[in-house]
């Protein structure tokens, strides 16, 4: 295996609630990244607990409608983050996109976990725009904004998408 990498990905410490993911890159270069998926349930009680609304054009939560906003399969790390953010911010943040389909595909994205949109209300607009880094446009041209952690916050007009790296706390 000199000079090649594989990528190993196994589900472990699965219960009913979340399942710890692990990748690990094995051969010229080592890394682990350890992501604990939710499920609905799980997800929305530890935001519903921290005062963290969600709403839906379909009013739902099944992953597989568009029009629903699901938090199935979401990573733990995102739901800290959005935690994190309601709490440092102390700004009412109300989700409107979650790992439901419909959204961009790719590595970081809605449906992998790391990803969600909230809603625009002044109090998150302004604590997002005077305490993240503004680092220009996005490649679709929507302006963002980069927190410490790495973490990043787009405004997309409608709504901030936000994707969480890590968990920003």
């Amino acid at each position: 295996m000199s000079g090649q990498r594989m990528l190993v990905r196994a589900a472990v410490g699965l219960t009913a609630s979340a399942a710890t993911v692990v990748f690990a890159t094995i051969g010229t270069a080592s890394a682990e990244v350890e992501v604990t998926k939710l499920s609905q349930s799980a997800a929305a009680s530890q935001l519903s607990a921290a005062g963290v609304t969600h709403s839906s054009s379909g009013g739902c939560t099944t992953r597989s409608n568009s029009t629903c906003t699901s938090y199935e399969q979401i990573n733990q790390t995102t739901v800290t983050g959005v935690i994190t953010l309601k709490r440092a911010s102390g700004c009412a943040v109300n989700i409107t996109g979650g790992t439901e389909v419909g959204h961009a595909s790719g590595t970081y994205s809605h449906y992998n976990g790391y990803k969600v949109d909230i809603a625009h209300n002044s109090c998150i607009d302004n604590y997002v725009k005077n305490t993240f880094s503004y680092i220009g446009l996005r490649g679709d041209g929507y302006p963002q904004w980069k927190a410490g952690s790495g973490n990043l916050y787009c405004d997309e007009g409608n709504h901030w998408d936000i994707t969480y790296y890590t968990c920003g706390c």
